[in-house]
């Protein structure tokens, strides 16, 4: 009887095999997921409070410590993408009334601006021309001025390809009563950071680029400057799933015993795990290392192809993610639609402020090797050689 109140039928789509092509993901993230961490992320489920699940989400905080070069008790990771730990860590160090200098140098900057205003964070932001790096100067100025509760800036520009050098800012910011802020989503093993020697006091990434797990987790680490901050706050947190309190109890942060607060993707911690071993096992100099190295490669071909970097200074380019300006005559589509049709390999144009500006090629993690440079050298002479042919 209940089948004659159906009047939406089952999905055809649905009632067919799942079908997911193999491509060479050389864009700016996600990378591919290499087979002993796709194993991991396979194993069967586990309760989010199992003993044996608390001892991974340790494992991965010990993990993001090291990645991270912390000491920090309060590091974790967001049941969530990069785009979740940058809104955790601005709702929770930061209140309405409160002021944040945003460093805009892409799109990153302009995403945490938008987040700070829906928080009625009173923003303040600091423009660069895009393929440089910020200057130093322009924050002394802006600190003064401003006195901001937090700085914010983004150590790997992903939509420019520029690397930010971070050297002095965390004394800098602290001079004038500030917490730093810093975004490594994509530069987080591909080039050196040091939160604790640098004096950075929220620093955050994803678990998709150099770490090769699938997206939806997001190590993040506060150091006891911000928990403090967050500790005088006179309201909570506007968001109970992200509120830094209860995550830091879950995750065994406060000497506590545990208390629950959402259900975990568990799978995904397995994956996070096992992407923070590995980075491990290679050791950070030598992750390090390899991307330079790779990227330097990379940025010599495509030299040699004709194609101008959009980032001229060469110690300020993003190891993990190159750019380089569309050259004249071509459709960047036409190139990015042409390496996924006819190679099988993704990159991609510009994000944000760089649309159409630039083609982005990401060499992150288990990806960065010089067999992988070779290969998309190759398709994008390809590319340039048979996308110039249709358009004569």
């Amino acid at each position: 009887m209940a089948t004659s109140l159906l009047r939406i039928p089952p999905p055809q789509g649905l009632l067919r095999p799942l079908a997911v092509p193999e491509r060479l993901l050389l864009g700016p993230g996600p990378s591919n997921v290499p087979p002993r961490i796709l194993a991991a992320g396979s194993r069967q489920l586990l309760g989010h409070m199992h003993p044996e699940v608390l001892q991974v989400m340790d494992e991965i905080k010990a993990g993001v410590q090291y990645a991270f070069q912390t000491q920090n008790r309060l590091t974790l990771a967001i049941s969530g993408t990069g785009h979740c730990a940058m809104e955790a860590a601005l709702l929770n160090v930061l209140e309405r009334g409160d002021t944040a200098l945003v460093a805009v140098n892409g799109i990153w900057g302009q995403r945490a601006a938008d987040i700070a205003r829906r928080l009625g964070i009173l923003g303040t932001s600091g423009a660069q021309e895009m393929g440089g790096c910020q200057n130093g100067e322009l924050w002394f100025a802006g600190l003064a001025r401003h006195k901001p509760s937090v700085l914010f800036i983004t150590h790997g520009e992903s939509s420019t390809g520029v690397l930010q050098p971070l050297e002095g800012l965390g004394e800098l910011c602290h001079g004038h009563g500030c917490l730093l802020l810093v975004d490594a989503v994509a530069s987080l093993g591909g080039a050196p950071i040091f939160m604790d020697q640098q004096e950075i006091d929220i620093l955050y990434s994803g678990s998709q680029k150099v770490l090769n797990a699938p997206p939806g987790t997001a190590p993040i680490s506060f150091s006891e400057r911000a928990r403090e901050k967050m500790l005088r706050r006179k309201m909570q947190p506007p968001s109970f799933y992200l509120d830094m309190g209860w995550l830091a109890s879950y995750w065994g942060c406060d000497g506590e015993p545990r208390r629950y607060h959402h259900t975990a993707p568990i799978n995904s911690f397995f994956s996070l795990r096992e992407g923070l071993a590995m980075l491990a096992e290679l050791g950070l100099e030598s992750s390090w290392e390899r991307h330079r190295a790779n990227c330097t490669r990379l940025c010599q071909g495509l030299q040699d192809l004709g194609l101008e970097l959009f980032v001229k200074e060469e110690k300020v380019r993003l190891p993990t993610i190159t750019t380089v300006s569309v050259p004249k005559g071509y459709d960047w589509k036409e190139i990015t639609a042409f390496l996924m049709d006819k190679h099988g390999i993704e990159i991609a144009g510009g994000l944000g402020p760089s649309v159409g500006k630039v083609l982005r090629i990401g060499l992150m993690g288990c990806n960065s090797t010089s067999s992988n440079v070779e290969r998309v050298l190759s398709a994008l002479r390809d590319a340039l050689r048979c996308c110039r042919h249709s358009r004569l």
